[in-house]
């Protein structure tokens, strides 16, 4: 179990900015249990537009089939926590978007809808960068905040590796 998202949330976005800004690319992302929040990290640096193009805040399933190209059958057959879906999320922001990077985040911040499978805490990530997809999952301590906070973390300090 990870807990919070700890300081190198900010020093990581620095880094994706200046990776993104000397490629001239652009990014995109794809949020359900975070609920936009990296999206407003993101937007809340001066000149952001420069290199973020658009935020999807998928929370339903619904959400993730209409906005994102998510098949139904996939979410049905593995969840809407779960590796295929985190990947089909970033790869449908990517597209949609029409950008080189995109991140998605799918998961049970709590403090209910867990199972023995998949228990409070557990996040799926999926990275789409330049052509090919990573995923992860995260099993995070803590109450709501934490686990939202935490995976807000987490995404943008791996996003940061996979552009370094």
């Amino acid at each position: 179990m990870v807990s919070g998202g700890g300081p190198a949330a900010p020093s990581a976005l620095g880094a994706i900015v200046h990776a993104l800004r000397a490629r001239g690319w652009m990014m995109a992302t794809a949020e359900s249990c975070t609920g936009g929040l990296i999206a407003a990290a993101c937007t809340d640096l001066a000149g952001s537009s420069q290199w973020f193009e658009r935020g999807f805040v998928t929370y339903s399933n619904a959400a993730k089939t209409e906005l994102l190209g998510v098949p139904a059958a996939l979410i049905e057959a593995h969840g809407a926590v779960s590796e295929p879906v985190a990947r089909a999320m970033a790869e449908g922001a990517a597209r949609h978007a029409r950008v080189q990077v995109a991140l998605a985040v799918t998961g049970v911040a709590g403090p209910s809808g867990g199972s023995a499978e998949k228990p409070v805490g557990t996040v799926w990530f999926g990275w789409h960068v330049a052509g090919a997809t990573h995923s992860e999952v995260v099993r995070f301590a803590g109450d709501r905040a934490a686990v939202r906070a935490g995976a807000q973390g987490h995404a943008l300090v791996r996003l940061a590796e996979l552009l370094a």
